[in-house]
């Protein structure tokens, strides 16, 4: 077990044992800046820290969850030990095989960008083509696309794979696309046909068949109970959009 997942351990079972938290002001998950940090530390974009990232990012999912239900002081703490590893050593550094593992599980993935980010490489000479999802041989896998980011045609950040929806009746799959500021699957999501998306060779990223302003003009998910999925109309309305573009 590496070092990284045993102080993510330690953490769960402190948060575990303290009492319910007394009323006090919201958590402040924004305060922690955990994007800056890694859109600003080199070292943590980094391939020796991809794993610790995705760490750091469940620690500040679980943030969420915590403050949903009222727990406002487990919230700060879990926010403290977040800021705590960002600020310490290069977490590279505090791994072993376990994360070198993971890392070859999870090839090639960049570390998640702030939405609207600078263009990326697509306009470069030595671009090589996007490849169709159901052309990828061998296919992809859930562990690959949640968590990848997502680009518009233009090429710039909209959000990241955050849940994948697969054996619906009438045989549409879905990946949901957080757009909001955090990335967190919820009010700013949007529904997306898998088979629109495209990825990269190098299965990094996905891009969507539009630019990003016509991204801003997709209905975002109705609910987070997923009861849209019984609507047949929202659905096909939604899925039109991505439609022969």
């Amino acid at each position: 077990m590496t070092m990284m997942k045993m102080r993510v351990l330690a953490m769960t079972i402190t948060l575990a044992t303290v009492g319910a938290a007394g009323a006090k002001a919201e958590c402040e998950i924004a305060d922690a800046r955990l994007e800056e940090a890694i859109q600003q530390n080199p070292k943590l974009r980094g391939p020796a820290n991809s794993q610790s990232v995705r760490d750091l990012r469940s620690l500040r999912d679980a943030a969420f969850t915590l403050r949903s239900y009222g727990r406002q002081e487990d919230c700060e703490r879990l926010l403290a030990n977040i800021r705590e590893l960002i600020a310490g050593p290069p977490m590279g550094s505090l791994g072993g095989n376990d994360e070198e593992e993971a890392d070859k599980q999870n090839a090639a993935r960049e570390p998640k960008a702030r939405r609207g980010a600078a263009l990326g490489s697509r306009d470069k000479k030595d671009a090589k083509p996007l490849s169709r999802i159901d052309e990828l041989t061998p296919g992809l896998r859930t562990d690959e696309m949640i968590g990848a980011e997502v680009r518009s045609s233009d090429d710039k950040i909209v959000g990241e794979v955050r849940n994948i929806v697969f054996a619906t009746k009438d045989g549409r799959d879905y990946a949901i696309v957080a757009s909001g500021g955090f990335f967190t699957a919820g009010k700013e999501s949007i529904v997306v046909p898998i088979k629109s998306l495209r990825v990269t060779q190098d299965r990094s990223s996905f891009f969507l068949p539009m630019s990003r302003e016509i991204v801003k003009t997709v209905p975002l998910m109705p609910d987070q109970d997923y009861v849209w999925l019984s609507d047949k109309n929202w659905r096909s309305h939604n899925d039109a959009l991505f439609q022969g573009r």
